[in-house]
């Protein structure tokens, strides 16, 4: 299986108020280039939505992210998310996201973290929360001695600020939420979400 690093540049991290709003979302967003949907288990809608567009989106790899304890583990595997995200982790909920047999892209922010997952087999990792983290200057601090770990950076990452973050070798893709702006997802105006979605996927690293 790919890796949810290389789906797509951008992985839109989607907050669901509305499970009805779900498919449509998911739709315009892959019909846009964005393959891979995270969708934070941060609405009693979540799992709903997840489940929706498991069933109805065949062309989406829809994700769970806020991702932190082994019951929410449990409940997005269950609803049909194919890889889980986390803020950070711990022993124990990373014992759990890799039993659950899903793609799993665990949270760091420190190097003390990076080096722990690595000890642990996992090479791929969500950098969070990456602008107040360090940004880009902490990533490209870390590829040197630590090459074999590899990112996808969340959190107040924008269009303008993508690719240099892309840039950088250790970094796959990023998450974001700028293609999905409160005004669009209010009016359900899935087409202008088509059309940001479509600009997010034409970035590529330089």
């Amino acid at each position: 299986m790919t890796s949810v690093l290389d789906l797509a540049p951008v992985v839109p991290v989607v907050v669901i108020e509305d499970a009805k709003d779900a498919v449509p979302l998911a739709r315009a967003l892959v019909a846009g280039g964005l393959p891979a949907i995270e969708v934070t288990l941060r609405t009693p809608a979540a799992l709903d939505a997840i489940r929706a567009i498991a069933a109805e989106v065949p062309d989406a790899v829809v994700g769970a992210g806020t991702v932190i304890s082994e019951a929410n583990v449990d409940a997005a595997v269950k609803a049909g998310a194919t890889f889980l995200v986390s803020p950070g982790w711990t022993d124990r909920l990373l014992d759990a996201m890799r039993a659950s047999g899903q793609a799993l892209l665990p949270g760091v922010s420190t190097t003390s973290e990076v080096v722990a997952l690595l000890e642990r087999g996992v090479s791929e990792m969500k950098f969070f929360p990456a602008e107040a983290a360090g940004g880009t200057a902490y990533l490209k601090s870390l590829s040197g001695p630590l090459p074999q770990a590899r990112f996808c950076p969340t959190g107040g990452i924008s269009l303008a600020s993508a690719p240099s973050y892309l840039a950088l070798p250790n970094v796959g893709c990023v998450g974001g939420t700028w293609m999905l702006p409160a005004d669009a997802l209010a009016a359900k105006d899935w087409a202008r979400v088509e059309s940001l979605a479509a600009q997010a996927a034409a970035l590529r690293t330089s």
